[in-house]
């Protein structure tokens, strides 16, 4: 995904006529290089992350004014190759979202799988095992189905048809309605039984064109959502320590790597996109800071001093660091629960 990322920049400036010195992936020391057509190729001994090097991409440098340099082009040129790097991201979170939905995308089933102590689902005889089958008249396969049916109702007595040792019962449970907050910290009432899926999974296949569908919703779905979530960590409604970092990551995509191909492409379509909608984010050092930059040139006409953007990129880089030591703390003080 790194690659694919720079790759987005390296295409870009080259269809854009800027010639690209250095294709790095990762940082610091170089581990092994080859130079190619004019780029460095480079092996680099930090993995994570990388960078493309292009010619007169400093203000601060040696522009020469040739035609070739970053900083020769116009504004919807520059524009163009800061914004591939995202766009790629994007298009192959798209892509494996899709395959998953064409191959089979794995869903919890209407099987219940645990019975939470002094709720109502406990108190109306319902089992560990029941499968659910209906709930108030309407057919349910998947736990979503199941969740979407109990939590938006208001309380009072929910009909259940289940299913035990394959025999059907009714049964009637209240509803106990409790305090929530939403992903925004935002309070709302939700309906709640006690219970919990099991670890029964089907995978449901869907055609071409509404798999194509889907894997665009849930792109759009993770963008927004990720987009409340990071306003609720600014406002200090949702905790920072629910993002996970580069051993948080490597322990989630190896988990799901051992359990088949359709969970390596979930989460690495999952990971695509988070990456393309981090990176966006108007924050100098990342590709959304350089559009930020971008925009302000537009406005005055002319670019912003080498010495502002310098300061600017300096303090973000300082933050940016902090930032991914505490993500890496939080990610060992969970290692027992991300290997269990």
């Amino acid at each position: 995904m790194i690659i694919s990322h720079e790759f987005g920049h390296f295409f870009m400036a080259k269809k854009m006529g800027v010639k690209v010195e250095i294709f790095s992936f990762g940082f610091g020391p170089k581990v092994a290089s080859i130079k190619r057509g004019g780029t460095e190729y480079v092996l680099s001994a930090i993995p994570f992350g990388g960078y493309v090097k292009m010619a007169g991409d400093e203000l601060a440098g040696k522009l020469e004014g040739k035609e070739w340099e970053f900083y020769s082009k116009p504004i919807y040129k520059r524009f163009n190759i800061i914004a591939a790097g995202p766009v790629v991201n994007y298009l192959l979170g798209f892509i494996f979202f899709c395959m998953v939905f064409m191959l089979g995308a794995p869903v919890a089933t209407s099987r219940i799988g645990g019975i939470l102590s002094s709720y109502p689902a406990e108190e109306a005889g319902i089992k560990t095992g029941d499968r659910i089958l209906e709930i108030d008249g309407k057919g349910v396969k998947y736990w979503d189905e199941v969740l979407a049916a109990i939590h938006d109702r208001k309380e009072g007595n929910i009909n259940l048809l289940i299913e035990r040792n394959g025999e059907k019962h009714e049964i009637t449970v209240e509803g106990k309605s409790e305090d929530a907050k939403d992903i925004l910290g935002r309070p709302l009432k939700r309906t709640m039984i006690g219970i919990a899926p099991s670890d029964e999974v089907v995978f449901v296949k869907y055609g071409f064109f509404k798999s194509i569908e889907m894997g665009a919703g849930t792109v759009w779905k993770i963008t927004v959502i990720t987009y409340q979530a990071i306003w609720g960590m600014i406002i200090g409604a949702v905790s920072v320590k629910a993002m996970a970092g580069p051993i948080g990551i490597f322990a989630m995509t190896g988990k799901a790597a051992s359990m088949g191909l359709i969970y390596l492409l979930h989460i690495s379509a999952f990971i695509s996109v988070s990456l393309a909608i981090f990176n966006l984010l108007p924050f100098p050092i990342l590709d959304g800071g350089h559009i930020l930059f971008l925009a302000i040139e537009k406005i005055k006409g002319k670019p912003v001093s080498p010495k502002a953007q310098e300061l600017a990129q300096n303090i973000a880089f300082t933050l940016l660091i902090a930032f991914v030591l505490f993500v890496t703390w939080n990610d060992i003080l969970n290692l027992p629960k991300m290997f269990k």
